[in-house]
């Protein structure tokens, strides 16, 4: 069969797209000096080759050094036109040679890969190779192809002459969208039977340089230090290109176009052709001058030919960022400050600077020190967030009897260390003179708190002590006085010139102003300067113990069986004092009167109990006053004689007092108690059956019906009215009646009768009755009927369907009784308790 390919042109060096490849290891020769063929069986013009008629054949030979197989395939060069040419290559055979001789073998075809240039310019549709069988000599032959491209989408990019076997592509191709199509050809007879084995056909869309270098980013951000060196990296610029990158057309190459600002230098970078990495390549940045640069990146394909290449652009801000190459500065070489004396956290003095480093940065931002000039740490140098000043504080108050001046040296520093090579400029340390003023201080007690001891007891006038105060104003002559501030007791008194303290009264250790034997007191120390000053002091004073207090009983009241032997009475006994005034305590019987220690005796348990019991055999029971005799240990001792209230009552077998027992303890007979009894019993039934009078007579109130039920009583009520009309007479009207009457004329003239009007007609009034004063019981109903045929008569009146305003309530005298309420009847009798006057029954 024969393939017919487009040739895409004649020049030296041009590669002609015919493609020889079948066998690896195969070597190949041509005919002619024109055209040589490369090892992957690619015909090429060696030189530039003018056609010299419409054709021009070339004989291609290919061995193979191993097999020893020949084959040789006739190239024919057909010229169409100036944009077109052809190649046709005759059926290829190849001619083995073996052991029995020569022997000519038909081959299976193979079509070499078809370029394609992308978007020709056509027309369309254009031919790209020819498939013929050899096979068309003898029967009719249908040619086809399919794939992708073909009969697969993209649907018909190419298409076949089905009886000249031309292949032709319909339009143009775009490698960026598509870069190759594999179809598969096909020769069939008119049956559709095969004639040849299905062909492979690789195309491939040639790239042309038809797509600029894009960046990723339009504007890229890099920074560098300040002071970096030539070389140092910047930052990275990309540009991708749609063509293919392994041809010119896809080859990017980088270079900047311009910097702004040109300072120091108008290069001071440079960037990587191939890479697009900028790096410095001048020394002199300088944040301080120059704090961002703007460069202008160039990309530009066919390996960076401005002539033939596409080109972009892109922006690079690259920011100088700041180093701390400046040492801060003070702005002077001598600051001054003046603080009064006991004041803390006071500024006393601002300390300026001035650093050319970015500002609000670890480079600007200072800390200052105190290198000198203050052992005893009262101040310390704050920095000022915003204006990066040093405010001198104090942080310990100064005495200006102790010193009246400082003279801090200071040093300010970066919280970032310094740059490589950068030193300390002499003038970040100066010199802080701070003046300290003079102030009226508080006298103070030198002993606060003071303790002083001493007994209980002692007597009114004793001087106690000498509790005085100490001006610390040595350099002011000031007289300081004495007063008290507080004493609970009012137990003290205090010399106001000398603070010489004595008692105002008897110290008593026992008293509740007194706590763990400590009487605490406050005293104030004033001066007279100008203003006075004045401190407090606290004087506690302990107070030893004394024997002053005698001993009490405990209990104050027992119980006890008539019978001995049951049951005894613990008695103990409670002393205000402390060890050793107290226990322990001695518990005896007077001996008057006799029959105390007849009838009782006391038992000692030990040195804080002693028992209580009966003597004799029986006491009657009742209430016994025992006096008992109770002694301390005190020196000298104190005894008291307390009295204990026992209650004698008879007992069960369990030694407990019976309830009547408890009672006939009290001192009351039987018949006593039968009577309270009797009392009690009696009171009840009197409270029981008042109760019950009562609960009868407020029913009987409550069952009372009034004369006039409560609704239908129209004296100072609101009345309610049902009716809605006046019945069918009223239902038919003028509607003109409403209207406001302009004139009074049809009024004054209307004939007889009562007419709905706006206006209150003029004419004589009807005389209403007149409630007399104290009216009878019998005038009520005259009244009203009175009062309701004058109503029916008032042609001023409005009728139906209105209102009737009753403003009558009778005359009002001064004085008025609303005694004849009593004669009115039972049914009344509610009115007249409510407003009759009299007395309730």
């Amino acid at each position: 069969m024969q393939l017919w390919l487009g040739a895409s042109g004649s020049s030296s060096g041009c590669v002609l797209q015919n493609v020889l490849n079948f066998f690896s290891g195969v070597r190949y020769e041509t005919n002619s000096l024109d055209f040589k063929v490369r090892v992957d069986g690619t015909v090429y013009a060696a030189h530039h080759v003018q056609m010299p008629s419409k054709q021009l054949i070339l004989m291609v030979t290919a061995w193979d050094p191993q097999t020893l197989g020949r084959w040789e395939a006739i190239v024919r060069f057909l010229k169409r036109n100036s944009q077109q040419k052809s190649l046709e290559i005759q059926d290829i055979f190849s001619t083995c040679r073996i052991a029995n001789g020569l022997r000519r073998q038909k081959r299976d075809w193979v079509i070499p890969p078809i370029n394609v240039p992308e978007n020709s310019r056509g027309p369309f549709p254009q031919q790209l190779v020819r498939i013929r069988s050899d096979k068309d000599k003898e029967i009719h032959i249908r040619y086809s192809i399919t794939g992708v491209g073909a009969d697969q989408p993209p649907m018909e990019v190419f298409s076949i002459d089905p009886v000249s076997g031309r292949m032709y592509v319909t339009r143009p191709m775009d490698r960026e969208e598509r870069a190759s199509y594999h179809l598969r050809a096909h020769a069939v007879d008119m049956n559709g039977n095969k004639v040849e084995n299905p062909i492979d056909l690789y195309i491939y869309v040639i790239d042309m340089n038809d797509n600029r270098p894009e960046f990723i980013n339009q504007v890229y951000n890099g920074s560098v230090d300040e002071g970096s060196k030539p070389g140092t990296y910047v930052m990275t610029v990309t540009a991708n290109d749609a063509d293919d990158s392994t041809t010119a057309n896809g080859m990017v190459r980088y270079r900047i176009v311009t910097q702004t600002p040109q300072s120091p230098s108008q290069n001071m970078f440079t960037i990587n052709s191939e890479t697009g990495d900028i790096v410095t390549v001048a020394a002199g940045l300088d944040r301080e001058k120059v704090q961002q640069y703007i460069v202008i990146v160039q990309a530009t394909d066919m390996e960076g030919n401005l002539n033939y290449g596409l080109s972009n652009t892109a922006t690079a801000i690259i920011t100088v960022t700041d180093v701390n190459d400046n040492p801060p500065e003070f702005t002077t070489s001598t600051y001054s400050g003046e603080v009064p004396e006991n004041r803390v956290e006071v500024v006393v003095a601002n300390l300026t600077v001035m650093d050319r480093d970015q500002p609000h940065s670890p480079n600007w931002n200072a800390i200052y020190r105190i290198i000198s000039g203050d052992p005893s740490g009262h101040f310390t140098i704050r920095t000022d967030p915003v204006t990066n000043e040093g405010m001198v504080t104090v942080v310990k108050a100064v005495d200006y009897e102790m010193n009246r001046a400082f003279m801090l040296t200071v040093m300010v520093s970066n919280q970032a260390p310094l740059a490589s090579g950068i030193q300390m400029s002499f003038q970040s340390t100066a010199g802080v003179t701070i003046s300290v003023t003079d102030v009226n201080e508080a006298p103070y007690f030198p002993t606060n708190h003071k303790l002083i001891r001493l007994e209980e007891g002692v007597p009114t006038g004793t001087v106690l002590t000498t509790f005085s105060a100490v001006d610390p104003d040595r350099f002011m002559q000031q007289a300081v006085r004495y007063s008290k501030l507080s004493d609970p007791a009012n137990w003290l008194n205090i010399n106001a010139t000398n603070g010489q303290i004595t008692t105002a009264a008897v110290l008593d250790r026992e008293s509740d102003y007194i706590k763990n034997n400590v009487y605490e007191a406050t005293f104030l120390a004033a001066d007279n300067g100008i203003p006075p000053a004045s401190g407090t002091g606290t004087l506690q004073i302990y107070l030893i113990d004394i024997n002053d207090n005698a001993p009490e009983l405990l209990p104050k009241e027992a119980q006890i069986c008539e019978k001995p032997n049951l049951n005894v009475i613990n008695i103990t006994a409670a002393d205000a004092d402390i060890d050793p005034n107290v226990g322990p305590f001695v518990f005896e019987l007077p001996s008057v009167p006799s029959a105390v220690r007849k009838n009782w005796t006391i038992t000692r348990l030990n040195g804080d109990y002693a028992q209580l019991s009966l003597r004799i055999m029986y006491l009657e029971a009742g209430v016994y006053d025992v006096p008992i005799i109770v002694t301390d240990s005190g020196n000298p001792p104190l005894y008291n004689t307390s009295v204990i209230k026992v209650k004698v009552c008879p007992c069960d077998e369990n030694g407990d007092c019976t309830t009547i027992g408890a009672v006939a303890a009290a001192g009351l007979g039987t018949g006593a108690i039968i009577a309270i009894l009797i009392c009690i019993i009696i009171l009840l039934t009197m409270v029981l059956l008042f109760v019950v009078w009562m609960k009868r007579r407020e029913k009987e109130r409550h069952t009372k019906q009034l004369l006039i039920d409560p609704e239908d009583d129209v004296r100072d009520n609101i009345l309610k009215y049902d009716e809605e009309g006046g019945g069918e007479e009223d239902q038919d009207y003028d509607l003109s009646q409403l209207q406001q009457p302009e004139t009074m004329d049809h009024v004054l003239n209307k004939t007889p009768g009562v007419r709905r009007v706006d206006e209150r007609p003029i004419g004589a009034e009807p005389q209403y009755p007149i409630r007399p004063v104290i009216p009878h019981p019998g005038d009520i109903g005259d009244f009203i009927n009175e009062g309701l045929r004058a109503a029916d008569n008032d042609p001023t009146a409005p009728p139906y369907d209105s209102l009737l305003v009753f403003d009558y309530e009778g005359s009002a005298p001064g004085t008025r009784t609303d005694d004849y309420l009593n004669d009115w009847g039972p049914r009344f009798k509610k009115l007249a308790d409510m407003y009759g006057g009299g007395e309730e029954d």
